[in-house]
């Protein structure tokens, strides 16, 4: 998400490493590929002591690596490479969050740890600059980590409840997200299908700093049983962020159990409808979700675990920030590539949006550059 920016010029060194002179020293030899390859930071030379040292050398201090050099190569995706990396190198994410930080890039522990076991992936323009900065903390090569990242997964803030018998399941909607199913099944969240949504309406606000902030949510959905009372929905914050969306400004229903997740980003909130809802009944539900700062936005895209029969998306950007480009995109159920992409048309209100009929499971959204 974002270009990617060039790699900082000064090496990353750990505490207790300095480097000598102004180059870093030959690696040693490479170890052996095993089935997920071993691999280790490059060791920066260590000055000599006052006490050893001559006053004034006048040839260079032959080094010793403390660690064996990377391999040029390694198997397996970004998270088996990484993962091994970190491994074999015998950091800490600790030692590995403050090494970053030293360079200006901001990166929780808790990132690093959903980065390695897969559950994330780096998109955003800070992130693959950490992991540009990992390839060399790390002793991989150039682009050893960046080649392995697919293509961005739309930003947004995941929004659904259960899945309908007809639709997808929790973790085809939210792959890996294990905390998901245990705050559903402490809420007790009602049956998936109780709720058939007829209608879905997002508006979504970017603005002047090209940030997205707040989200409107307006749903018609009609009963398909008798003495239906709540509706669980879900949001998420961006991969990063350890902060949860919150929702407000809630009408014809009010906000029952809360649950969150901070670490990860998770809301799963209940919303208690203003009536019990017999079989075939409707009503609309309305809320808010005011949104973390995760930096400037790129898109947004909504996930449809089971059909809808009309979903309009609108995105409204602030005048004085529009971009350049805009397009909506379509994808398959857990699907990483678009399956139809077409541009669209920014208006004098400075606004884009998308229609869809009949709605099927999977994702629809609105992607654009800023420059």
């Amino acid at each position: 998400m974002g270009s990617q920016q060039p790699q900082h010029a000064g090496r990353l060194r750990l505490v207790g490493q300095r480097e000598h002179g102004g180059d870093r020293p030959p690696a040693g030899p490479a170890a052996p590929a095993g089935p997920q390859a071993a691999v280790r930071t490059t060791a920066s030379v260590s000055a000599p002591s006052a006490a050893t040292a001559p006053a004034a050398p006048t040839t260079p201090v032959p080094a010793t690596p403390a660690v064996p050099a990377a391999p040029a190569t390694a198997q397996g995706g970004f998270a088996e490479v990484l993962n091994a990396a970190i491994e074999h190198s015998g950091l800490s994410l600790d030692r590995i969050r403050a090494a970053l930080a030293k360079q200006g890039v901001r990166v929780s522990v808790t990132t690093l740890s959903y980065w390695r076991r897969g559950r994330s992936q780096p998109e955003r323009a800070t992130s693959l600059r950490a992991v540009h900065l990992l390839e060399e903390l790390l002793g991989l090569r150039h682009t050893a980590l960046t080649a392995l990242l697919g293509p961005p997964r739309p930003r947004g803030r995941w929004v659904a409840q259960g899945p309908a018998p007809d639709g997808l399941r929790v973790e085809q909607i939210w792959p890996g997200e294990t905390e998901l199913g245990e705050v559903f099944a402490e809420l007790d969240a009602p049956p998936a299908g109780q709720l058939e949504r007829q209608s879905i309406h997002d508006a979504y606000y970017v603005d002047a700093s090209r940030r997205g902030n707040v989200l409107r949510m307006r749903q018609v959905v009609r009963a398909t049983v008798d003495g239906v009372t709540r509706h669980v929905v879900v949001h998420k914050s961006d991969e990063g962020v350890e902060t949860c969306p919150e929702i407000t400004s809630v009408r014809h229903a009010r906000l029952g159990r809360i649950r969150r997740r901070p670490l990860s980003g998770l809301l799963v909130a209940e919303l208690l409808l203003d009536r019990p809802l017999a079989l075939g009944d409707s009503t609309v539900l309305e809320y808010e979700v005011h949104l973390p700062d995760s930096g400037p936005t790129t898109s947004y895209g909504r996930f449809f675990p089971a059909p809808v029969r009309e979903y309009v998306l609108q995105v409204h950007f602030d005048p004085s920030a529009v971009p350049v480009q805009c397009e909506r995109f379509d994808r398959a159920p857990g699907a990483d590539t678009d399956r139809h992409r077409e541009p669209l048309w920014i208006g004098a209100s400075a606004s884009a949006h998308v229609l869809t009929a009949d709605q099927q499971p999977g994702q629809v959204g609105i992607r654009w550059q800023w420059e």
